[in-house]
């Protein structure tokens, strides 16, 4: 017998809790939950509510979704195991984030120097999903409903206006796991920590900056703490982020399944709109107090060349997990036709 750890085992019991709590349906009626760590008024929950409304109206009322916001059903670095094992019927999911098992997934992210808009970002995705088996074999047991990219971060700093890569030297910048390597390099001490931590670390001086988009200067509240945005564009990978556990999927009726298909790229559709309206509105709440410096185009190429020797390298890495990275690579970066352009190789239409 599975020995689930002690957080798994009590979201089981808030399951059980929540169904014991259900309201009753009316017959015909399905209803659905989703869980998702972020409250209602986050972007990613605005477009969620969007994706929502639509199944609704076209299954005529009788596919319903209710909502668990804020994170109070799913665990950030366990939700594919937790919908694996019916903790929710759909949820928001950061295979990027995962500590096993999600070892390609996490990778590819430090492919994507060229993709710059959203829909090329999830385009080059499906490109590498469509030719390399192993992400499939990494999503086993769900069913992916929406593919999500996001705006191209820049670089957020306290105490120090960033106008070259040279002025980078000796800071503490929080970074996601793919340009740690790349960081480094350039003379940063590069942190991997929460964005949850982000504004109490830079309120404090724990780090001088972080890699984020324009939108967390209103999400996050950054304005308070930062004065500056060195706008480099840092390439953004794609990723699946919501995803149904393949055991409820089944269990649908094959008109219900019919009408979720339907409803991804109208999910995905939302996602990047909502994503890309918070991308001004952080703007916006950075008018007066943020300091906007543009990066060369020696820097940016510099940066881009580093970026993606560095992705070929950790590709190159995956050979000891028996996972040929190379390959992925290698289809990735012959799907770019041209930058913000992106065909599926061997696709000629």
């Amino acid at each position: 017998m599975r020995v689930f750890a002690k957080p798994f085992a009590a979201l089981l019991v808030a399951t059980a809790l929540l169904a014991g709590c259900a309201r009753p349906l009316p017959e015909g009626v399905t209803e659905l939950t989703y869980a998702t760590p972020y409250p209602p008024s986050h972007p990613f929950s605005l477009a969620d509510q969007r994706w929502m409304d639509f199944v609704e109206r076209e299954s005529g009322g009788t596919l319903i979704i209710r909502p668990v916001w804020s994170g109070s059903l799913l665990s950030a670095d366990m939700s594919m195991e937790e919908l694996r094992h019916g903790v929710a019927d759909i949820g928001l999911i950061t295979p990027i984030y995962v500590r096993g098992g999600t070892h390609l997934l996490r990778t590819q992210t430090g492919f994507y120097s060229g993709a710059d808009s959203i829909e090329s970002q999830t385009a080059l995705y499906r490109c590498m999903a469509a030719s390399i088996p192993q992400f499939g074999e990494e999503l086993k047991g769900l069913e992916v409903l929406a593919v999500q990219g996001g705006l191209l971060p820049g670089i957020v700093t306290r105490g120090r206006q960033i106008t070259s890569l040279n002025d980078l030297k000796g800071l503490r910048i929080r970074a996601p796991t793919e340009l740690l390597g790349v960081l480094s390099e350039l003379g940063v001490d590069p942190v991997n920590m929460p964005m949850g931590e982000v504004y109490s670390a830079m309120a404090k001086g724990v780090i001088d900056g972080v890699i984020a988009p324009p939108d967390t200067l209103r999400a996050l509240h950054l304005t308070e703490v930062a004065g500056y945005f060195y706008e480099l564009k840092v390439p953004r990978g794609a990723y699946p982020a919501r995803a149904m556990g393949k055991q409820r999927w089944n269990s649908l009726s094959a008109q219900q399944r019919a009408l979720l298909e339907r409803s991804k790229p109208v999910w995905e559709a939302a996602l990047a709109d909502e994503i890309r309206q918070s991308e001004q509105i952080g703007r916006e709440a950075g008018e007066g107090i943020i300091t906007w410096s543009p990066a060369s185009a020696a820097d940016q190429q510099h940066f881009d060349e580093l970026y993606l020797r560095d992705g070929q390298a950790n590709a190159r890495d995956l050979e000891r997990f028996g996972i040929d990275g190379i390959e992925a690579y290698r289809v990735a970066r012959n799907s770019i036709a041209a930058r913000d352009e992106v065909r599926c190789e061997g696709d000629d239409t």
